[in-house]
């Protein structure tokens, strides 16, 4: 697998991009610049997209996410190094590797079984050492938790109650919430386990967050 120089230039420029655009967490920037996300498509002939600000097709009805909402969520998780962090859609492990380049000790649930036999065996081929596992993301992970951190990449109705018993307290939440029609980044931040606070940051647009684990599209 192949990561060009051409390759590192158009990182390089997506980095300024995204900078541009309010990213302003040094260490994310780095983390976007160093992992070659053209290897985490799974069509051949995209290379030329890779580094285009978008989100593309990924197979399974999935995307993978845009570079600044990738960006955005990982610059609001603020990640330190050995964090637990809980990742809720696996999807092309794009997200992932960049948790992973930031030192986290990353815990990540995809439903789609096609999307999970290619993930868990993508990441640690190209150097992401994380743990991946095949399950219903609305019911996390209970006997690997309390996680320091939990992302979301879908798009859940409501945010789950299993996830939050899963967080620690002072730990927090990133999910983007609401129907197919209108999502809203929210970040939670668990006080202690009855006290929460909420903030918002904003309109997004992600695929639905589903129930269960199934190849539906």
């Amino acid at each position: 697998m192949l990561d060009t120089f051409k390759q590192k230039g158009l990182r390089k420029q997506l980095v300024e991009e995204l900078r541009k655009k309010g990213i302003s967490d040094e260490l994310v920037l780095q983390a976007i610049e160093t992992v070659p996300r053209h290897l985490f498509f799974s069509k051949k002939g995209m290379e030329d997209y890779a580094y285009v600000d978008k989100a593309f097709p990924i197979g399974a009805g999935q995307t993978i996410s845009q570079p600044y909402t990738v960006a955005f969520q990982t610059q609001l998780l603020q990640v330190n190094k050995l964090d637990k962090i809980l990742e809720i859609g696996t999807g092309s492990g794009y997200q992932c590797a960049i948790l992973v380049a930031l030192g986290a000790k990353v815990y990540t649930i995809e439903r789609q079984k096609e999307l999970y036999q290619t993930t868990s065996l993508l990441l640690p081929k190209l150097g992401y050492r994380a743990n991946a596992f095949l399950g219903d993301g609305f019911k996390g992970l209970p006997n690997y938790g309390p996680f320091d951190k939990i992302v979301i990449t879908a798009a859940p109705p409501n945010v789950p109650e299993e996830l939050l018993k899963q967080l620690k307290p002072g730990g927090k939440l990133i999910a983007p919430i609401g129907d197919s029609e209108a999502q809203e980044m929210i970040e939670i931040i668990k006080v202690d386990d009855k006290d929460y606070k909420t903030i918002r940051h904003g309109a997004f647009s992600f695929v639905p967050m589903l129930k269960g684990i199934g190849d539906d599209k």
